[in-house]
């Protein structure tokens, strides 16, 4: 029995190729969060990074020593890093407009600890991001991000990382987008919480014998739990809408890159 022998121009682009996958698993969401164990990340990166192999051309520039190669290493995990972010920021937004519902509620103290981050959130947020989550798994959000990673290597190869202009723009533009996310998620819930808080001043005023704040409180959650329920077909037409997006999003990225 003989085993196959690889070259050391094979073997190093193998490396390359499972840095830059590794990279994407561990930041794409709900693969890459901290509640999939380190195994399934680790081996997920390993066969996709054997299936990818036989496909991807190693490059007529390689490097030769060490400092091209850590250079190499850092292009192939900044390319991991800019993708994976771009599917994240997805997900940031959602977060942040159930902060915003859940702090217009009353929820600023009714927090839950968030297994992803191991931080404090909302729990409105903690709701509509696990929401969110099975909805990316519905419209088999998964499976785009795998084909993103194997059509990375059609668009941008081994080595071909470069720092531009337009690159710094389209992430620009994904971080101005998780807020407008975030206010199209969250919008009509806070404006019928502002226009209830600007009825409970006008009663506060016309009728001081009314504790305010015994009657405001219950009635701001009542509303926003109903603003949740009534907005949620809305809310899961976003989502959806952002998950099919986002491989036209990653295609600009490693095109600008």
């Amino acid at each position: 029995m003989t085993f196959p022998s690889f070259s050391a121009g094979q073997i190093e682009l193998f490396f390359l190729i499972l840095l830059r996958i590794s990279v994407i698993v561990a930041m794409i969401p709900i693969l890459g969060d901290r509640t999939t164990p380190a195994r399934v990340k680790g081996g997920l990166a390993i066969l996709i990074t054997i299936l990818v192999f036989p496909f991807v051309e190693r490059p007529a520039a390689a490097a030769d020593d060490l400092f091209n190669l850590g250079l190499s290493m850092a292009g192939e995990v900044f390319v991991g890093i800019i993708l994976g972010f771009a599917g994240r920021l997805l997900f940031e937004g959602i977060q942040l407009a159930g902060q915003l519902v859940g702090f217009q509620m009353g929820f600023s103290i009714v927090n839950v600890i968030d297994p992803v981050t191991s931080g404090q959130v909302s729990i409105i947020a903690e709701f509509q991001y696990l929401l969110a989550g099975l909805l990316f798994l519905a419209v088999d959000g998964h499976h785009m991000m795998i084909q993103a990673i194997s059509e990375s290597y059609r668009v941008l190869p081994v080595l071909g990382f470069h720092v531009t202009g337009d690159l710094m723009q389209h992430l620009v533009a994904l971080s101005r987008d998780m807020f407008v996310i975030a206010a199209k998620i969250s919008a009509p819930i806070v404006a019928a919480l502002m226009f209830a808080n600007i009825g409970l001043g006008l009663v506060a005023r016309t009728v001081p014998q009314i504790n305010i704040f015994i009657v405001g409180f219950p009635l701001q959650i009542a509303i926003g739990l109903i603003g949740v329920g009534v907005t949620l077909p809305l809310f899961l037409h976003l989502a959806a809408g952002l998950f099919s997006n986002l491989p036209a999003q990653m295609g600009l990225l490693l095109r600008a890159m």
